[in-house]
Formats: C-alpha cells, structure tokens, sequence
C-alpha cells in the first residue's frame, strides 16, 4: 500500500537525499504498518516529532496507517 510523507521544518532534513528538494515522499509500506515504524525506517528520532497529522487530523504515533493516508510531521515550534 502506498502513503504521503511529509516532513516539516527541521525534519526535511531526514527525507532521501533525492527528495530533498520536495516535502513528500510517496511510500510503499505493509499493511499494519504504524507511523512509528515509518519515522524508524526514515532515521527521524521520535524526540524531534511533536505533532502528527493524517489525513488532516491528529494523529499518535503508535496508529496504524492505510493505503492513501496522507501524513504530516510536524517539530517543536520555537518563536515569539
């Protein structure tokens, strides 16, 4: 099955060095598969993740994605 990455800020850094230019990666995954498991197979350290979105909607870590999901990866904000 396939899904939409989408790492922001600080996070793009952790796409493939091919889509670094783009936000979204298009990913083929097994079903089952969690978010979780995606960032681990991608090199993004957990503590840098503060807000997970699919589909538009918050999203845990820990919830399994299905074909078509559209996910994004947000970092801690820092500004005033």
């Amino acid at each position: 099955m396939k899904i939409e990455m989408r790492l922001y800020a600080s996070l793009a850094r952790y796409m493939p060095e091919q889509k670094r230019g783009s936000r979204t990666q298009v990913m083929e995954i097994s079903e089952g598969t969690t978010i979780g498991e995606v960032l681990q197979r991608m090199n993004v350290p957990t503590k840098a993740v503060k807000l997970i979105f699919v589909n538009g909607v918050r999203a845990q870590i820990d919830q399994d994605l299905k074909d078509g999901d559209k996910v994004g990866i947000f970092p801690p904000v820092a500004g005033g």
